[in-house]
């Protein structure tokens, strides 16, 4: 009897006995046999702490207003799965997912694959089957290791580097950094979009003879102020205007989509480039749901996200009160330090979803007491809970910020 997609899922994730499992090895030996060919006429893959999303986005806005034919394969969903495969901005039909998961699933064999193993060749042979022009792929977690670093990328994209999944990839910034740059190709172009990026990761391009593009220097943003920002390089610029994403990264993201872009030589002219800016949008990234009080939805989960986050907060003052819940095997001190000076309240909820990174309000309690000595808390069973009480407690004129998950963003916009 066939599988509905529901049951597919929840297979997948009975076949391995890990979450998470580092290594090309065996996805590698499935993916040979089931021979998909390349998933676009040019690929590109991103990379990065944060800002992979928001990166891939753009490059898919920009790619599709210039009229190509673009696939883009993301991590995690926030409320369907078939948010992580999109061909020519459609998510991936149940019924087509499930034909790949047969697939993979015949030619596995005895071969354990994890549930992102599954859903990244998956992808792979659904972009190879659509006559895509630009295939996108955003790297799961680090890169080397990370299943979609299978494909040969003609440009690669590292958005950022910081701490994050240190019991994957190590801990320091000069180790994750790497780990990211196992993504970079020799002889193609990498884009690195972070002013100072840790010296592995340039050591690593150096050494590949992968050509880099560097952010702040390669290429370079200009603030315009109310009309916009400039992209330049020597020889070329295009007047742009703000990203409809809020997130002061936001710029960075989409100047490194526009360099990956060029680096391409893809036929996407400057209409299309000011088209993407503001066609781009991102479930989760300083989202606000509409009514009152203000809602904001951001899914700061280490804390680089975290300081971004509190930079927004204190660009746009406003009495706020947080919903807040984390992994268990998040840097909580480091997420919540960055945001408390703009949080008069905090009520935290469980996240019940993530099997063992799954974190108890009372433990979760006692982190952020730890590291907010005299913080106003309240825990709740549950997140709607949490949600009611941080919207009775704010107001109608205030703010109630949900952050710290990806899990805790779904959650609340599944509740909306």
């Amino acid at each position: 009897m066939k599988r509905t997609l529901e049951q597919w899922l929840a297979y997948q994730q009975q076949v391995h006995p890990r979450d998470i499992a580092m290594g090309l090895e065996r996805v590698g030996e499935v993916f040979r046999r089931l021979a998909p060919g390349r998933p676009g006429r040019r690929v590109a893959v991103v990379g990065g702490t944060n800002g992979k999303g928001s990166t891939v986005a753009f490059l898919e806005a920009m790619a599709r207003a210039a009229g190509l034919k673009v696939g883009a394969f993301t991590s995690p969903h926030l409320l369907r799965y078939n948010e992580r495969i999109r061909i020519d901005g459609v998510d991936a039909a149940d019924d087509a997912l499930v034909a790949a998961f047969e697939a993979i699933e015949a030619a596995r064999g005895e071969i354990p694959l994890t549930y992102f193993e599954f859903g990244t060749l998956a992808a792979l042979l659904l972009f190879a089957d659509a006559g895509l022009d630009l295939a996108i792929l955003e790297v799961g977690l680090g890169g080397r290791l990370d299943a979609v670093n299978l494909i040969d990328a003609d440009v690669a994209v590292i958005t950022t580097v910081d701490l994050d999944h240190q019991d994957y990839l190590g801990p320091d910034r000069e180790s994750i950094g790497a780990e990211k740059a196992g993504i970079l190709r020799a002889g193609k172009p990498c884009v690195l979009a972070e002013k100072d990026p840790p010296s592995s990761v340039l050591r690593r391009a150096y050494a590949i003879g992968a050509f880099a593009i560097r952010g702040h220097s390669d290429y370079l943003v200009d603030d315009l102020g109310e009309d916009g920002w400039r992209w330049r390089e020597p020889g070329y610029a295009v007047d742009l205007p703000n990203p409809a994403m809020e997130a002061p990264a936001q710029r960075g993201n989409a100047a490194a989509a526009i360099a990956a872009l060029r680096a391409l030589d893809l036929p996407v002219p400057d209409a299309a480039l000011r088209e993407g800016v503001r066609a781009a949008r991102v479930p989760g990234r300083l989202q606000r749901l509409p009514g009152r009080p203000e809602r904001v939805l951001d899914v700061a989960h280490n804390p680089q996200g975290a300081r971004q986050l509190g930079e927004w907060l204190a660009a746009h003052p406003r009495p706020t009160v947080a919903v807040f819940s984390a992994l268990a095997d998040k840097d909580i001190a480091g997420i919540v330090a960055p945001v408390a000076p703009y949080v008069q309240g905090w009520h935290l909820g469980p996240i019940t979803d993530a099997g063992p990174r799954g974190l108890a309000v009372d433990a979760l309690a006692g982190r952020v007491r730890a590291a907010l000595p005299g913080a106003a808390l309240a825990s709740h069973p549950r997140l709607d809970a949490a949600l009611a009480a941080a919207a009775q407690a704010v107001g109608p004129d205030g703010r109630v910020l949900v952050f710290g998950s990806f899990h805790t963003v779904a959650e609340a916009l599944a509740a909306r």
